[in-house]
């Protein structure tokens, strides 16, 4: 301890001194350029001690974290010339910018560690594995400052000499830079020298080297990532695309609009799990519950309630019909009318620049491609339970063939889960006839909106019929007496649910496996790991919807899609960042659920200080004329602004509702704007207007109004 207080006491004189001497002043252009003359003759009187002085200044600047490097740069370029000047720098700046690396490490690495252990553990782990190729594209591209460098890798587990030769190689071009611009300033003798070509080139080198530095990033990380790997001369297709489901489809779509040979391999169903299996049924579903929910409640209605004769399998069938009916939307017909080769069968990457496709006829097929993307999508997480594979456990994806010869809806139906998909269900089948429990472990369903919506949730369900059990540890399914049973527990006792059948809705996990991605080293763990661009470790091979995350919606992959076709495609010359600011989402429960932006458990977690505005329904005219009374809106804004950070409505058609709220966040326009906006009446939409004048109420200018008082008090005389 007493030697690091020695070092801090030194390091802060030396910092002390510095300003208090003024020293600063000769760090600056003006300084430099009016001592030039001063330090020429010196130089020219004793060359060795003026190289030595000027190298333990440069070290010294460097190793202090000092403002002035740039300067002192630029220094060696005019008094020592370009060769030596860049010797000069070159080694000054790496053993400066080392020292500045061993004090950062000896002083704050420990004190560090202590409170962000588990932070730094992770950062260790990527330094150990690529950290020397880190700290080059730093030093290649000073995106950020080079002491911020110097000090933040004193944190890690990288090695002084690594971090000693990547900086002298890394500053070297950027050094380079820098000198030739300082042997073209020392040249400037009349304003005739600002114009002349050598100054010129020097300030354009300036202007372009961050370009050329990240060019020769790419090319660096190219040549790292594909060693050991031969790269065709020519290709089979500009893309392939691994998935026919919303990513995919719009992926290839776009592809084949601007004329790229595409082709696109699915070996299941095209649509994917959205059309087959997820939004498309669920909804169908839901809506026939809606209707046989209504027929009960006629009273609502003013007319005489009645139990619906139901079929359950002509209701399945209807269902199937829906799909049939959207099916040629996503057809390999349409698509092959598009423009887009379509194989039908299991796609495998072997190369970075070749995908094997086993088709579904027997056949194989080999492809070289440009680029590829990935979009494998996601498939419903099992847990593994004791006797879940006896239990006869079907999920979101296979009861819809499980359960379409079924002449009544289930008797007795768990569902196990509590988010978007299990609450759907559950509600769905319970207004269909099935007695529903469904068993959630959170004290809550619905874990990712705020608590009052949650609670609207859980009441709605068990107003459908549906047993809610919250705080329910799911251990095991067994057979007693002859029936099904599921263990439960909460808090530690245990209990028996009794069940026909049991759909597992716990979540889904991303389709990773099979596809070749292990054997290229690309990384992932629940997803895949992409950068901003949807890029992969491999540069030419993207990502695209649930597979990358983080929200897995149908019109999240979709968006992706997007951004992974035109990078994959024309990366070369321009890439997007994919824009993730305004992303709704609706969960289909009757009534509905929908959000963008932040909620006030968002806000909260992210000490975010928000005001809060609500609206409810109760209030508007068309849900008291339609007996759908029940819901809110809920606005979240900055204090005294009308800026939208995140909107929750909860209500008949709250998805609907919710695009205006999503196009104002989209476009920055505040309620101000919606509440000058005229809405039909009576209509639903009503309810944003009212809302945004809810926020106006609540922040009006006071002050100006008692003087408006005053006016108008004054001109009744």
């Amino acid at each position: 301890m007493f030697k690091k207080i020695a070092l801090l006491g030194v390091i802060a004189a030396a910092i002390f001194s510095f300003f208090y001497f003024d020293l600063n002043s000769y760090l600056t252009l003006e300084g430099m350029k009016g001592s030039l003359d001063t330090f020429k003759s010196q130089i020219a009187d004793n060359p060795v001690l003026s190289i030595g002085v000027f190298f333990a200044i440069y070290v010294a600047v460097t190793a202090l974290s000092l403002p002035g490097a740039a300067i002192l740069t630029l220094a060696a370029g005019a008094l020592f010339g370009l060769v030596q000047g860049l010797v000069i720098v070159s080694f000054a700046s790496s053993v400066g910018a080392t020292l500045a690396f061993l004090v950062s490490r000896f002083i704050l690495r420990d004190t560090v560690r202590n409170k962000f252990k588990e932070k730094l553990k992770k950062i260790d782990e990527g330094v150990e594995k690529q950290g020397a190729f880190y700290l080059f594209t730093l030093r290649l591209v000073p995106v950020f400052p080079f002491f911020l460098i110097n000090l933040l890798m004193g944190l890690t587990s990288l090695k002084t000499w690594t971090f000693y030769w990547v900086s002298q190689i890394g500053m070297l071009a950027g050094t380079a830079v820098y000198v030739n611009a300082g042997t073209q300033l020392a040249q400037i003798d009349s304003l005739s020298g600002i114009v002349s070509p050598g100054l010129i080139f020097s300030f354009v080198l300036l202007g372009i080297f961050p370009w050329i530095a990240k060019g020769i990033v790419a090319l660096v990380n190219r040549r790292r990532v594909y060693k050991g790997y031969n790269k065709p001369k020519k290709f089979d297709r500009n893309l392939v695309v691994i998935g026919a489901g919303a990513g995919g489809l719009v992926t290839s779509y776009i592809a084949a609009a601007v004329k790229a040979k595409v082709t696109l391999v699915e070996a299941g169903e095209m649509g994917g799990d959205c059309l087959n299996y997820g939004c498309v049924p669920s909804k169908a579903i839901i809506k026939t519950a809606k209707v046989a929910n209504q027929m009960r409640h006629a009273d609502n209605y003013g007319l005489e309630p009645v139990s619906p004769a139901m079929s359950f399998k002509k209701v399945m069938a209807r269902v199937h019909e829906i799909i049939a009916a959207i099916a040629p939307n996503d057809s390999v017909e349409r698509y092959t009318s598009l423009g887009v080769d379509v194989v039908k069968g299991y796609a495998k990457i072997i190369d970075p620049w070749t995908v094997e496709i086993k088709k579904n006829d027997g056949g194989t097929q080999t492809l070289t491609t440009k680029t590829i993307v990935v979009a494998t999508g996601a498939a419903p997480f099992v847990p593994d339970l004791p006797g879940i594979e006896q239990s006869g456990y079907v999920t979101s994806d296979t009861l819809w063939s499980k359960f379409a010869d079924l002449e009544e809806s289930p008797k007795r139906l768990i569902v196990l889960g509590g988010g978007p998909i299990g609450c759907e269900l559950a509600q769905a089948f319970s207004r269909l006839g099935s007695k529903v429990t469904q068993v959630e472990r959170a004290p809550r369903l619905m874990g990712k909106e705020d608590a009052d919506v949650a609670e609207y949730a859980e009441s709605v369900l068990r107003e459908s019929g549906v047993n809610v059990l919250t705080s329910h540890d799911a251990l095991r399914f067994e057979r007693q007496n002859g029936e099904k049973v599921l263990v439960v527990a909460k808090e530690g006792v245990e209990s028996t649910i009794a069940y026909d059948e049991v759909i597992i809705a716990v979540g889904r996990k991303a389709r990773l496996n099979g596809f070749g991605l292990e054997d290229l080293g690309i990384k992932f763990d629940r997803t895949i790991d992409t950068d901003e661009y949807l890029q992969t470790l491999m540069p030419n091979i993207f990502a695209a919807g649930d597979v990358v995350g983080p929200y897995q919606f149908t019109h999240v992959a979709a968006h992706q899609a997007w951004y992974a076709a035109v990078n994959a495609l024309f990366g070369t010359f321009k890439k997007f960042k994919v824009d993730y600011r305004v992303i709704p989402w609706t969960t289909f429960i009757d009534p509905e659920v929908a959000r963008v932006g932040l909620s006030e458990r968002d806000a909260a977690e992210q000490d975010i200080d928000v005001e809060v505005t609500r609206y409810e329904f109760a209030e508007l005219d068309r849900a008291v004329a339609e007996s759908a009374r029940k819901g809110f809106i809920k606005v979240l804004t900055p204090p005294g602004k009308d800026k939208i950070l995140g909107v929750t409505i909860v209500s008949e058609h709250a998805g609907d509702l919710l695009a205006e709220f999503v196009i104002a966040m989209k476009h920055d326009l505040g309620l101000n704007k919606i509440l000058g906006t005229i809405h039909a009446y009576p209509t639903w939409a009503e309810g944003a207007k009212y809302a945004a004048g809810n926020w106006k109420r609540a922040n009006a200018p006071e002050k100006l109004l008692g003087f408006v008082e005053k006016f108008h008090t004054w001109r009744r005389g």
